[in-house]
């Protein structure tokens, strides 16, 4: 476990270096008001005329002109090498929901290492925002006011099975995992409620629904998953 550099009693906008626009950042700070930067995420945030409350990394990324314009007090260099930026940052903000902006676009290594931390931290609920949806790992339990032809796309990182209510193709009985089955393009039909086995499924919603999938993930009775063993 790490210790936690960041406390907050509402959800954190955690902006990193990948593809995302200062309209980006300010709209996820609607949701989530308090701005920490993964490295050279700093950049986006002085973009956008965001001073973030820290900036968490290795420092490889941000530029010397970006780094200059945050107060010492406010730096938490990260200088080990077996984690990304995303992941130093993440473990180490103590919040209810983390709204990650800059995590998807860009290179897909990038992306698909954010998603891989997503599952390898599910205790730590976070919410990434891309250009037409937001991803997070599927909670054990979750309602979504989806509208009815919402789009909802389930991709499995490990063995999970769930039982679905509000879908056009129920998903309940059916066994997923890489390489076997997954679940691309399903409809809801309303509201939706997912239950998940496993922390395996990333849930993949439009980003209209950001706001009401906030409120869902960050609620204090919101269902969670526990730590990972390790």
């Amino acid at each position: 476990m790490f210790e936690p550099i960041v406390h907050s009693s509402d959800p954190v906008t955690l902006v990193g270096g990948g593809q995302a626009t200062p309209n980006d950042l300010h709209k996820a700070l609607t949701l989530a008001p308090l701005c920490v930067a993964a490295d050279g995420g700093a950049g986006l945030a002085l973009a956008a005329k965001v001073e973030p409350a820290a900036v968490i990394g290795d420092f490889d990324s941000i530029t010397e002109d970006a780094l200059g314009q945050i107060p010492d007090a406010r730096r938490y260099r990260v200088t080990e090498q077996e984690s990304t930026d995303f992941e130093k940052a993440l473990t180490r903000i103590a919040a209810p929901l983390i709204l990650g902006v800059g995590f998807l676009g860009g290179r897909i290594d990038h992306e698909l290492a954010a998603m891989h931390i997503l599952m390898r931290y599910p205790d730590r609920p976070c919410i990434l925002i891309g250009a037409e949806e937001v991803i997070c790992l599927a909670p054990p339990d979750i309602t979504v006011p989806t509208r009815p032809g919402d789009a909802v796309s389930l991709f499995p990182l490990g063995t999970v099975t769930g039982q679905s209510e509000g879908l056009e193709w129920p998903i309940d009985d059916l066994h997923f995992a890489p390489g076997q089955r997954i679940g691309t393009s399903n409809r809801a039909v309303g509201p939706v409620r997912l239950q998940m086995n496993a922390p395996a499924m990333l849930l993949i919603l439009p980003r209209a629904i950001m706001p009401e999938l906030v409120a869902a993930v960050s609620r204090p009775e919101a269902a969670r998953w526990p730590v990972r063993a390790r």
